[in-house]
């Protein structure tokens, strides 16, 4: 059974840094891109970065590039997302997601639970 397990998320200081990683098992999510969305009390899910299996390629949404950078270790069948100058407008639950290399979330067909990230202004 394919399953993904987000860690690192946690409470930090405006201006701070937080490391998430996803966990894949299950299955070889080496050819698939993998994303990280996130979603906040009351919002919709919000795409945040996606990298193709390659790593040739990534994208970020508007709101985090210059200041988060997804990237990923195959051999780990990890994904990380490296989350630097921290807003109080960062705080979510993000999500890890393996699928298509894409923006839209409908693209993405396995999801991890989820790990809370709070930033403190």
């Amino acid at each position: 059974q394919a399953q993904l397990v987000e860690s690192g998320g946690g409470l930090v200081q405006a201006g701070g840094s937080l490391r998430l990683s996803c966990a894949a098992s299950g299955r070889t999510f080496s050819s698939l891109a993998m994303g990280w969305f996130r979603q906040a009390p009351g919002k919709g899910r919000e795409f945040v970065a996606a990298i193709l299996w390659s790593a040739s390629n990534t994208m970020y949404s508007d709101s985090v590039k210059g200041r988060f950078t997804i990237s990923r270790d195959n051999a780990r069948n990890t994904v990380y997302l490296q989350m630097n100058s921290l807003k109080p407008e960062d705080t979510a639950v993000y999500y890890c997601a393996a699928g298509r290399f894409s923006r839209t979330w409908s693209e993405y067909d396995y999801w991890g639970q989820g790990t809370q990230v709070t930033v403190s202004s």
